[in-house]
C-alpha cells in the first residue's frame, strides 16, 4: 500500500483523541510537578514534565515503525510475541529490580523497562490469533480454555512478581470471550464471588454461612426436582460456603499487608486516614476543592504542596479535577469514552476475525485501566496501582498503550486488503 492511501485509511479520530489525551497528560504531569518557588520550566528534562515528553518523543518514533511493518506482521508473530514476553516476565522474577514491593523491573543504567506493560499487548495478539485460528467454537469448552490460559499465564507470574493491580488487567480479557461466545453465566458467576467476598468483609461469616443453608433448602425445595438439578444445588452450596471460609485465607496468606489494608480501607476509608486510607483520602480532598470549574491550571493547593502521594502517575485524575474542576474531568472522561465507543466501531467493521478480536483486546485494556484508575482515585475501589492510559506518567506504560492501539490502527488501515485476499 502507497504511504498516502494508508495516511487515508489511518483512522483519524482514534488519533487525534490519542494526540489530545497525551498532550493534556503531559500538561497535567507538570502542573502536578509544579513549585512555584522553582523557575523550572515545563522543558526541563530533570523533571517529570521534561522525562514525559522525551517518552512522547520516542512513541512517535515507534508510532512511524508501526506504519511502516506489514500488516500481516501481528498474525503471523503473534505466538512468537507472546513467547518473548512471556519470557521476560520469567526473567525479571530472577534478574529484575523490586520497586515499591514489585520484582517487575529490569534496570539498565538510567533506564528502567517494565516487561508487563508490553505483554498486554502480546496477550491481546495472542489470545486473537487462537480464537481467529481455531477449528472449534469459541463457545466449546476446550476452546475457552486454552483462550483463558493465554491470558492467565501472565497474569499468574505477574503475581508472582507483587504486581496485583498490573495482574488484574489481564483479567479483562474476559471481555474478548464474552464477544466470541462465551456464556454469559460465567459473567454472572465472576460478578457472584466478588459481591460475595466483600459481604464476607461486611457481614460476620457464620450469617452467610447461614444464609446460604437456608438458600440452598429452599431452592431444593421449590426449584430442584431430578436428580441433576439436586446435585448441582448441593454442589453450587457446597462451593460457595467454602469460598466464604476462604476469604481469611485469602486476606492472610495470598495479599500482602499493605494489598490487606488497602482492601479494608474500601470497607472503612476511615479506618487509616494517615496510613492507607492517606492517599484516596486527599485525592478526595483535591478533587472535591476543585468546584465546578477548578482553582485554574497550576494554582491547585492539594497538588502544589505534594498532599496527594503518586499524583504525575496513579493519582493523576485528581489534579484535574482539582485545577479543572468538575467541567475538566467531565470533558476529559467524555474523551475516554469517545476513543472506546470508536475503537468498538472499527472493531466491528474489521473483515478478519484476527483484528476484530484484537480490537476488542484493545478495547477491554484501556476500559480496565481508565475505569480502575479513576475508581481508586475517588474510593470506589482499592488503590492497585495502575496509570491512566496516555495520561499518567512513564515511559513503558505509554510505549505499551501506544504500540497496543496504532498496532491496531494499522490492521483497520488494511481492513479492504483482508477482504480481497479472502
Amino acid at each position: 500500500m502507497r504511504n498516502d492511501s494508508l495516511i487515508n485509511k489511518i483512522d483519524w479520530v482514534v488519533v487525534l483523541l490519542y494526540t489530545v489525551l497525551v498532550f493534556s497528560g503531559w500538561l497535567n504531569i507538570y502542573a502536578a510537578d509544579f513549585d512555584p518557588d522553582e523557575s523550572h520550566g515545563i522543558l526541563n528534562f530533570s523533571m517529570s514534565s521534561g522525562k514525559q515528553l522525551i517518552w512522547i518523543g520516542t512513541s512517535v518514533v515507534i508510532i512511524l515503525l508501526i506504519m511502516l511493518l506489514d500488516f500481516r506482521f501481528y498474525d503471523s508473530f503473534a505466538y512468537i510475541i507472546y513467547g518473548v514476553l512471556i519470557f521476560f516476565l520469567i526473567a525479571v522474577l530472577i534478574f529484575g529490580q523490586e520497586v515499591a514491593g514489585s520484582k517487575s523491573w529490569f534496570q539498565l543504567g538510567a533506564f528502567k523497562f517494565q516487561p508487563s506493560e508490553f505483554t498486554k499487548f502480546a496477550a491481546a495478539l495472542g489470545l486473537a490469533k487462537y480464537l481467529s485460528k481455531s477449528t472449534r467454537k469459541s463457545s466449546e469448552l476446550k476452546s475457552q480454555a486454552t483462550g483463558f490460559l493465554i491470558f492467565f499465564v501472565p497474569l499468574a507470574l505477574i503475581i508472582l512478581q507483587g504486581d496485583l493491580g498490573t495482574a488484574m488487567v489481564f483479567g479483562s480479557l474476559t471481555l474478548v470471550m464474552f464477544r466470541e461466545g462465551l456464556h454469559p453465566l460465567f459473567l454472572i458467576i465472576g460478578l457472584g464471588v466478588v459481591v460475595l467476598f466483600l459481604l464476607t468483609l461486611l457481614v460476620s461469616q457464620t450469617v452467610l454461612l447461614i444464609g446460604v443453608v437456608v438458600i440452598t433448602i429452599l431452592v431444593l425445595g421449590f426449584v430442584a426436582k431430578s436428580p441433576v438439578k439436586i446435585g448441582v444445588v448441593l454442589v453450587s452450596g457446597v462451593l460457595v460456603a467454602g469460598f466464604i471460609r476462604s476469604v481469611d485465607f485469602i486476606l492472610t496468606d495470598v495479599l500482602k499487608p499493605h494489598q490487606q489494608k488497602r482492601v479494608m480501607s474500601l470497607i472503612n476509608p476511615n479506618a487509616d486516614p494517615l496510613g492507607v486510607g492517606w492517599n484516596v483520602t486527599q485525592s478526595k480532598i483535591a478533587i472535591g476543592s476543585g468546584g465546578l470549574t477548578g482553582k485554574g491550571y497550576l494554582e491547585g493547593t492539594q497538588t502544589k504542596f505534594d498532599f496527594v502521594p503518586e499524583q504525575t502517575t496513579d493519582f493523576i485524575f485528581c489534579t484535574i479535577g482539582e485545577e479543572q474542576g468538575w467541567i475538566g474531568s467531565f470533558l476529559l472522561i467524555v474523551m475516554f469514552c469517545a476513543l472506546f465507543v470508536r475503537l468498538v466501531q472499527l472493531a466491528e467493521r474489521q473483515k478478519s476475525s484476527f483484528a476484530r478480536i484484537y480490537g476488542y483486546g484493545v478495547v477491554s485494556i484501556l476500559f480496565f485501566h481508565f475505569a480502575v484508575n479513576i475508581a481508586m482515585t475517588i474510593g470506589l475501589f482499592p488503590v492497585i496501582g495502575i496509570p491512566l492510559p496516555f495520561f499518567s506518567y512513564g515511559g513503558s506504560s505509554l510505549w505499551g498503550f501506544t504500540i497496543l492501539l496504532f498496532s491496531f490502527l494499522k490492521l483497520d488501515a488494511h481492513r479492504m486488503q483482508v477482504l480481497q485476499r479472502l
